[in-house]
């Protein structure tokens, strides 16, 4: 079975497609694993500078 270009589905105007424009909040962004992580190793590094303040110097 060979298909030619011509004789593709053209899928990109697709009525079960999310339209591309709608608004992305605040939580889908903190909802990113990678984001997750980082702010998580931030938060540590601010936890233990602040342990460290309090209770060695």
């Amino acid at each position: 079975m060979r298909h030619h270009r011509g004789e593709m589905l053209d899928t990109t105007h697709s009525d079960a497609a999310p339209p591309q424009d709608e608004p992305r909040g605040c939580l889908f962004a903190l909802s990113q694993p990678p984001l997750m992580i980082f702010l998580a190793v931030i938060g540590c590094l601010l936890l233990t500078a602040a342990l460290h303040d309090l209770l060695w110097l």
